[in-house]
């Protein structure tokens, strides 16, 4: 996901679904517990079914899937890969009726970054500052979508961009931004520039199954 992230309500159970844009689809598996994982609270889905998100954090680094993916996309954009950074698990868990039968659904989607060797934003001021200018309302429409904007002890969760502003990611778009809390939102911050440099840990593949439930 070079930003790989969509959320939008009016089809709570599709929206999940449409976060593809930016990551791919994944299964739970083995490892180590995930960094910080958030739950959220169950929401109704406009068929009258009820949806609940979790959020799993990394980073880890990505399977060698992914990385290639990385690397066509880089490459289609006149870029070399410099590494990729696996940042987070969606997961959906959907409850309901189908064909007037109780149904359940669900899945998982894995939230990458692409460390294209892109150039640096030269607009960079511009870009914090919308995102500064507009972040409540931008909380207040992904939390009606997934059941509140995660806190801690009232105190809101970092947002933050996946295609980072200082290469160029859009500062409000629904796709770009993912909640972490303030631990994880440092580490992602330490290592971004990492994932851009040559020759750096973000360009070796990790297992396909990085963390534990």
């Amino acid at each position: 996901m070079a930003a790989d992230f969509v959320l939008h309500r009016a089809a709570s159970a599709v929206a999940l679904l449409s976060l593809v844009g930016c990551g791919s689809a994944t299964v739970g598996g083995g490892g180590s517990p995930a960094r910080a994982k958030w739950v959220g609270s169950v929401v109704r889905t406009p068929d009258g079914g009820q949806l609940r998100t979790t959020i799993y954090y990394g980073p880890w680094q990505c399977s060698a899937a992914f990385l290639s993916r990385c690397e066509s996309k880089c490459a289609a954009q006149g870029y070399p890969l410099m590494g990729c950074m696996w940042l987070a698990d969606i997961k959906g868990d959907w409850q309901g009726r189908y064909l007037f039968m109780p149904a359940e659904a669900g899945g998982r989607l894995a939230i990458t970054h692409c460390c294209c060797d892109y150039p640096k934003a030269a607009d960079l001021t511009w870009r914090r500052n919308t995102w500064k200018n507009s972040r409540t309302t931008f909380r207040d429409e992904w939390g009606r979508e997934f059941g509140g904007w995660p806190s801690t002890g009232g105190i809101n969760w970092q947002g933050h961009h996946i295609f980072d502003l200082g290469h160029g990611g859009a500062p409000l778009a629904r796709d770009n931004v993912i909640p972490a809390p303030d631990d994880v939102h440092g580490v992602f911050n330490r290592e971004y520039p990492a994932c851009y440099a040559p020759g750096g840990q973000w360009l070796k593949p990790g297992p396909d199954r990085p963390y534990a439930d």
